[in-house]
């Protein structure tokens, strides 16, 4: 079942101090904080990239993963009820996290230039 707007409403309300920002992605979301990926939510649910700082910060948190098939995430939803612990680990994140490579700029194509129909000879 995918993840309602309103379920993203309610995570960015309580952990409002934070300039989060959501994507939707095949339903779900991904959750950015300073341009980088820190987490997803998923069936309604938050979760956090896995990093020393973060799960020393949210210890009681579970690894699961996000989606089937996916790797481990730290599973918060439970942890907002502390939403100091949670933004302390969201801020962790974004700096343990890496920059986003940037995008290679695509070259445009040259322009076809129309060509003329071939003169005859006197």
């Amino acid at each position: 079942m995918p993840t309602s707007a309103a379920t993203i409403d309610h995570f960015f309300d309580t952990l409002s101090p934070l300039a989060l920002t959501a994507r939707r992605m095949f339903g779900e979301y991904a959750v950015y904080l300073n341009g980088k990926v820190v987490g997803f939510v998923c069936d309604d649910q938050l979760f956090l990239k896995i990093t020393p700082c973060s799960s020393a910060l949210l210890p009681d948190a579970s690894h699961q993963p996000c989606y089937p098939g996916s790797k481990d995430y730290l599973l918060v939803s439970e942890a907002l009820d502390d939403p100091d612990r949670v933004m302390a680990a969201l801020r962790t994140l974004a700096e343990d996290v890496p920059s986003p490579k940037p995008k290679p700029v695509r070259q445009r194509r040259a322009a076809v230039t129309p060509v003329s129909a071939p003169r005859s000879r006197r």
